[in-house]
This record gives structure tokens, sequence and C-alpha cells, in this order.
């Protein structure tokens, strides 16, 4: 290479540098230079090397776990709740309120929209290469943002009239990113990280039918922190794993969750992924409420939290007592 083409070389990286920062700087009329994530971005771009994500999107080193696990796990404890756009609470969120409010809940501030939330830790080259927690970006400047789930899975809150839901990644990505988390997060979710699997709950007596769903039930015990092998306990003797049950009473799916309960809770009963997350909640709330005690979390889930508070302990109906023997039964027998 001779040293007026160097030198040429050099100076056009330089310019096309310098273009893509610009192209970051705030609009006019906003304070502020470029993030140093989103400068570290558009360096990585240009210079071949990779730029990291820091615990506040815009200071610190950067030094981090990349384990997404954690990431999804949180995720998947807002699976029902209603799409809202510009929200980021449980009453409702929108794409990038999901991946935020996610984020924030592990310790990593991200900023507010997708296009921004783009700039955002080290690219991913393709879909074959992205891992559970990666950022998928439709767009360029991003209009979606999704949460990559693995197994071809995503995890979003899409649009009006939909929940934030587990589906298939149904376009290819535009461009994905890797967000490192704190050090500490991947073990800060939940204290229920393995459940059982599917060969477990069946040697316990579980059917099948409700075995099939042993990575849904342990995702959601380890998100909201459930004994091991309590949703499947609860959903053998609800439904005996039939998705679409209907029982006397109406209480509806998997789970059998009264039309109202599921309606309070944004899910569609019916849909055994939504059921579970939704059941878990129930639960967590129940354990909380009655001091941890599985007993009385079952007998609320069963006869509601009044006749358990009523009475001081499990209820005097014969049907709610058995619902409680049994399932406990099974824990039992599934250690």
């Amino acid at each position: 290479m001779t040293a007026p083409t160097a030198i040429s070389e050099i100076t056009a990286r330089i310019s096309s540098l310098q273009a893509q920062i610009t192209r970051l700087s705030p609009p006019a009329g906003r304070s502020g230079g470029p993030s140093a994530s989103a400068f570290a971005a558009a360096l990585a771009q240009q210079t071949g090397t990779t730029a990291a994500a820091t615990t506040d999107a815009g200071s610190g080193d950067g030094a981090g776990s990349t384990d997404g696990s954690a990431v999804v796990a949180d995720a998947k404890k807002y699976l029902g709740i209603p799409y809202v756009w510009g929200g980021e609470s449980r009453s409702g969120m929108d794409c990038s309120g999901l991946v935020q409010r996610t984020f924030g809940d592990l310790g990593v501030h991200l900023p507010r929209t997708a296009a921004e939330q783009q700039q955002v830790g080290t690219p991913v080259s393709s879909l074959a290469d992205a891992r559970p927690g990666d950022l998928l970006f439709f767009g360029s400047p991003a209009y979606h943002v999704a949460i990559y789930a693995g197994d071809g899975k995503l995890i979003e809150s899409p649009e009006p009239g939909k929940s934030v839901h587990v589906t298939d990644v149904y376009q290819t990505p535009t461009s994905i990113r890797r967000v490192a988390l704190p050090a500490t997060a991947s073990t800060d979710v939940s204290v229920n990280a393995a459940g059982k699997t599917s060969a477990e709950l069946t040697a316990a007596g579980i059917d099948s039918a409700v075995a099939r769903y042993a990575n849904a039930f342990a995702a959601a015990e380890q998100a909201h922190g459930l004994p091991s092998g309590l949703l499947a306990a609860v959903a053998q003797q609800e439904s005996g794993g039939n998705p679409n049950a209907v029982s006397g009473a109406g209480a509806e799916g998997l789970m059998q969750l009264m039309p109202s309960t599921a309606a309070g809770l944004g899910v569609n009963a019916f849909d055994p992924q939504q059921a579970i997350q939704a059941a878990a909640k129930i639960l967590h709330r129940n354990l909380k409420h009655f001091g941890g005690s599985v007993e009385l979390a079952l007998a609320a889930y069963n006869a509601g939290s009044g006749a358990v508070d009523k009475y001081g302990g499990v209820p005097p109906y014969q049907e709610t007592q058995n619902y409680v023997r049994s399932i406990t039964a099974m824990l039992s027998a599934g250690g």
C-alpha cells in the first residue's frame, strides 16, 4: 500500500465515523450529546471492534454478564399484560416499554424508544448467532423491538389489541444487539432456576398431558419464586392437562381461571403460556399474603383469599380440603 493510498483510506474512515456520530447526536433543541454506548456502537461499526453495554447505557465500563437467561425469565413475568402505547407498567406496555422494564428489573437502564435502544450494546451478526436475551430490532431506525427467547422464539408487546406474548420469530430482524448485565443479574431473578423436567414430573405421578408444559412451569416458577413442581401439581388437579377445559362453575383452561380473574390479569385463559403465568402470579400473591404457607396459598387459589381469611386456615369445605390434600401429596411425591 502506498503512503497516499493509506492516508486517503484513513481520511475516508474518519469522515465516515464523524458522519455516524453526527447521525447519533440529538435533534436541535435537545440538550446533551450522544450517549457513551451510542458512541461506542458507532465506533465499533467503523473500526470492527465491539462496543460494550453498560449498566447505565451511557456510563460505566460495560463489565458484566451476558447470560440472557435472566432477561428471558424476567420478561416472562409480564406475559399477558396488554399493549399500551407509551406504557411501561403492569397496567400496559409497548414494545420498548417491555424491554426497558425488563432490563431495569435486572439493573440496566436502557433508553425509552426502540430506535434509541437499537444503539445500545454490541451487534450480533445474524439470528443464527443470537442468544436468549438478545434484542431483535425491526426497521432502521427501529419501529419495533422484541426479546429473543431462543429456539426461534421471541417475546414482544406487538400492537394495540394484543398483549405480551411468546411467538415465533416471524421475520428477519433488521439488527440484533446484545446488552451486558451486571455480574449478579443472572442469579437475582429467582431461587428456583432448575424446575422439574418432564421426566421428573411424570415420575412423580403427573400426567404426560401436564408434563409437556414442564418448561413453561419451570420458567414461571423461576420468575415468581414458587416451589418447584407446584404449578404442574395445580394443573394436574385443575384440568388434567386439558387447555380447553371448562368447569361447571365456568373456570377455564389449563389452570382453570375464572373469566373475571383472567380479564383482570389481561390474559387468555385458554392460552397455556398465559394461563401458567397468571396462575404463578396468583400463587405468588397468595404465598406472600399467607406468610409463605403453600397449603393456605392453594386453599385461596381454590376457594378465594376471603374464605381463608374468614376461617383463619383452610376453609371447612370438602372440595377445598381435598384439593389442598391432593396437591400437597403430589408435591411430596415429587420431592
